[in-house]
Formats: C-alpha cells, structure tokens, sequence
C-alpha cells in the first residue's frame, strides 16, 4: 500500500485543487476581504520563500500574536512547510506568561498585528531571543518599537513562490500550542504534521464536525486556542468556504457575518453563544443559512440550546483539550421525538469521535464499567493526542501507559456517551462526601435570572469545605440567595445547597475564555464565614 506522508503539503494541494475558487474572506470594517484559496496557498508558498530569506531553519519556532485573518492563515500552513514549528500565542494572557512562552519556545520570529504592537512593546526588552519582528495588518497604527519592522505583505511582495520544498517527516512537529494553564503556568503541547491531518481528517466525519466542502466554516475560536480548534486545516482539506472574524467578536459583529457571508457552521465558547440571545429575539439578522454551531469549553445552559433549535439551528456539544488537538468528544440532538427527547443527548459531552478513545478509572488505575453512573478520572488516547508536554519533565504524571489522565470526573454510559462531573480540582469534599460543582452550575443556570454561575470550595471548620456560588444576574433580575436555594432545593441533596451566594458582574476568565475559579478561591476562599449575601 501507499504510504504517502501524513503532512500539510497534503492539505495545501488539495485546498489548491479541490477548493481554489472557494473564498477565504476576512471580516474587515468596511466589508469583507476575499481571497481563493488557491490564492492563499500562493501566498503562503511566497511566505515560504520569505522565511527562508529570514534565515528561519527546520525546527524553529515561528510564533504569532494575532487574530484570526487570512495573514494569519497563510502563516499556520506556510511555517510548518518549511519544517519549522508555527506557535500561536494567546493574545489575553498575562504578559509574564507571554515572556514565559515565548522564552520556553525560544521563538525565532514572531508574526504580530499591528493593533496588537503596543502590547508587545512593552514586553520587548524581556524578549532578546527573538530575531525578527514582522508585522501584519495595515488597519492600525504600529507601536513605535516596531516603527522599522518589516511588514508582512512588503515580505510576500519581494518573493515567488517556493517551488522545491524540503521533504518533512510526518511526524515532524509542526505547531506548538500551550494550554489555558489553569492549574498553573501554560503548558506547551507540539502536534506532528500527521497528527494535524489526522485531526483534519476525523473533522470531516458525519460523527464528528461533518466538515465539507459545501460550508462556509466561520472559527471564532481564536487561532490560539488549539489553531482555532483545527478548523482552518479542516476547510483546506475539505475545500470549504473559510470566514475569518477578525477580532470583533461581539454578537452583532458575528451576526452581521453570518449573515453576509452565508456561513453554514460556526464554533464558539458558550460565552459567545450566551450573548447571541437578543440577535435571536429581536430578529434583525438572515440567519437561515446557519444550519449548526460548534460549542465546547465548558457546558451551555439548555435554555440557550432551546432558543437556537426554535430558529432551526443545530447544536453540536464538543469536549476536548489542548492536548487533543483538541477534538475529543461529540454530542448532537437526535432526529426524532418530542423537542425535550431530541435535545436530551446534548446534557452529556457525547461520544468518542472516531479516532480517540476513553475510559474511566478509580484512584488504582483499574478502568471502571460503563453503566452511567460508576464516577472515576477520564483518561483518553487517540490518533491525534499528546504523549508528553513540550520540553522537561513538567506535567509528565499526566501521562500514564500510553493514556492522558484529563483531570477531568466523569462517567460513561453503555453507549459511550461521556458526562463530565467535575474537574477533581473543582470538587468540593464537604464531610468526607463529594459536590459536584459542575452539577450544582447546571442548576442554577436553569434559573430564568442566573446569567452565569461558578460554584466554589471554601474552607469550612466542621464539614473541612462547603460549596458557595458566585453568581452573575440576568439584566434586571433581582434573585436572591435564598430564591436561588428553593430553586436548587427539589433537584439536590440538602447537604449540596450551598452555604452563600456572591452576586458580581461578571466572572473572571483565563487568557481561553473559562471561568478562572483560581481567582474565586483567592477572592472568596481566606473569608471568614459572613452573611451569605455579597454584592460586587
């Protein structure tokens, strides 16, 4: 049999072939910029050429400080052909983790918009290891630290494309992506050029994102994010219509894009979709076209399901990780039954996508049975998954005889169908017993005047923890701690009720968008016990 090499020179003809006369647009004030993606392939071979000419060499690390534009794209397919490592650095974190990055990478050149300069200028003089500044865009002004850079199209400008590539190893890494770091400093994760085809591939599968060469895929999780969740290998290699956002991604920005551009597929974090309430209700936007949205980072509320399925819109629940690249599970509604039957498969996490696998395991490492109500630690392996962290020896005990041990508390069903629990971190042991902080969200999200919820462990003299809900209202809601307790009363056990609710206006996040519960415990966590209601 054949033994073509799993590598992105595979992906890159084929969207040249199959999909080049199919646009690549990115979302621009004044309307949409559009290019083929036969011309986006040219371009990133001229981007080739340019970066041999910067001396970049196989096996250095090419990072990137952007958004999602077609620029930005041609750099996630042009980099790794050359054998070099494209590292997309996630514009939010905080500026010691953007040092720590970069430094553990030891980034040759970095890529960076020019909206975005005056945020690396401030970190420059920390950054003496990188080589090369390039910047992109030409819709802002350029920092003056970055006054005499080069820039991205003058590059392409002065380059043909490169015609003899250097043959790469499948197993080459070719992207180099760092994880949300919510239990402490980001952890880098490298994917070979196989397993970013291998993640292409199973993205194309009817149980999986059923990518084809009929959409027009709209990734508004950020190219940081594991390459905006593999999407833009997923539309070249299907040949599909790809919408770049840009950085405007509030809800009437996205719906206006959806709108003009007919985008068939969009995928987001529940944050995103939470704040598309009003679109839908008001009515403003044609939004026909969108037949489903791709949703994974944390659980949605139900309500928000609902309200898109009574537009015709399909919800497809993902789980996964950074360290798979990240597509792990999928879970959509069923095609028959009353509306409450069809959408009852979307309060799990779903299956295992072809290609991955999973179990569940107590404290020994023996694999639990799949009856739906046997609780252990998810372990996955797979196709596409991570076998160890990138450099040292840091976060090697998540690895174990081949599995990664997610960190994650859940169960499986006969069928496969995962639910997570809790993150074993999150849990709150009250008595000797376990809360599932996860379950006591879901809850209390139900309620009509609850906009977003975290439930967290606080120390407690007698029961050692006690759960205590830190609550973001509905606009011109009023509920109060002791409603949000009736509410919760009927659907938990007495002993789950939490001890205090803290009403806020918003929930702080990591640099990936979840709710960063690091920063509730700092906050809440040291307090004596108080009343249970506190306003912020």
């Amino acid at each position: 049999m054949s033994e073509l090499p799993l590598t992105l020179s595979l992906v890159l003809r084929r969207a040249a072939r199959i999909g080049g006369a199919r646009p690549v647009v990115t979302a621009r004030p004044e309307g949409g910029e559009r290019r083929t993606w036969a011309q986006v392939t040219e371009r990133a071979l001229r981007l080739c050429g340019a970066l041999r000419r910067l001396g970049v060499r196989p096996g250095e690390r090419v990072a990137t400080f952007g958004w999602n534009h077609h620029q930005h794209l041609e750099l996630l397919l042009g980099v790794p052909l050359l054998g070099a490592i494209v590292h997309p650095i996630n514009v939010r974190l905080h500026p010691d983790d953007v040092v720590h990055v970069s430094r553990e990478a030891e980034d040759a050149v970095v890529f960076v918009d020019a909206s975005l300069t005056p945020v690396l200028a401030e970190l420059r003089s920390r950054l003496g290891h990188v080589r090369h500044w390039v910047v992109m865009g030409e819709e802002a002004e350029v920092a003056p630290a970055f006054a005499g850079a080069p820039r991205y199209e003058e590059l392409l400008a002065a380059e043909a494309p490169l015609e003899n590539l250097p043959e790469v190893d499948e197993r080459t890494p070719a992207s180099l992506c760092y994880t949300s770091g919510t239990t402490g400093r980001p952890q880098g994760v490298e994917y070979s050029h196989r397993s970013l085809v291998l993640h292409a591939m199973g993205a194309l599968m009817v149980d999986s994102m059923a990518v084809s060469e009929r959409d027009v895929v709209l990734p508004l999780a950020p190219f940081f994010h594991a390459n905006g969740w593999g999407l833009p290998y997923s539309a070249a290699f299907a040949g599909a219509a790809l919408v770049l956002p840009g950085p405007r991604l509030d809800a009437g920005s996205v719906a206006r894009l959806i709108e003009r551009e007919r985008v068939t597929l969009a995928a987001a974090v529940p944050t995103v979709w939470n704040a598309f309430e009003p679109v839908l209700r008001e009515g403003k936007h044609e939004l026909s076209s969108l037949r489903r949205i791709l949703c994974g980072g944390a659980p949605l509320p139900m309500r928000t399901i609902q309200r898109f399925a009574e537009h015709g819109i399909s919800f497809l629940h993902a789980w996964g990780m950074t360290e798979l690249g990240p597509s792990g599970t999928m879970a959509r509604a069923r095609e028959e039954g009353f509306p409450e039957e069809r959408l009852a498969p979307l309060a799990t996490q779903g299956a295992a996508v072809p290609g991955i696998e999973l179990r569940v395991v107590d404290g020994a490492g023996r694999e639990l049975p799949w009856d739906g109500t046997s609780v252990g630690e998810l372990e996955t392996r797979g196709l596409w998954g991570a076998s160890r962290y990138f450099r040292g020896a840091a976060g090697e005990e998540r690895f174990r005889d081949g599995w990664l041990r997610t960190g994650d508390v859940a169960t499986l069903d006969a069928h496969g169908a995962l639910r997570i629990v809790d993150r074993t971190k999150d849990l709150v042991k009250s008595g000797g017993e376990w809360i599932s902080s996860v379950e006591l969200e879901n809850h209390l999200m139900a309620h009509p005047g609850v906009k977003e919820v975290a439930v967290i462990a606080v120390a407690h003299e007698h029961w050692g923890e006690r759960p205590v809900a830190v609550v973001v209202r509905q606009p011109e809601s009023r509920v109060s701690f002791e409603e949000l307790v009736e509410h919760l009363r009927p659907r938990v056990a007495s002993w789950w009720l939490p001890d205090a609710a803290h009403f806020v206006a918003e929930l702080p996040r990591t640099a990936t968008g979840k709710v960063d519960k690091k920063v509730l415990r700092r906050e809440y966590a040291p307090r004596a016990p108080g009343p249970p209601i506190r306003e912020g």
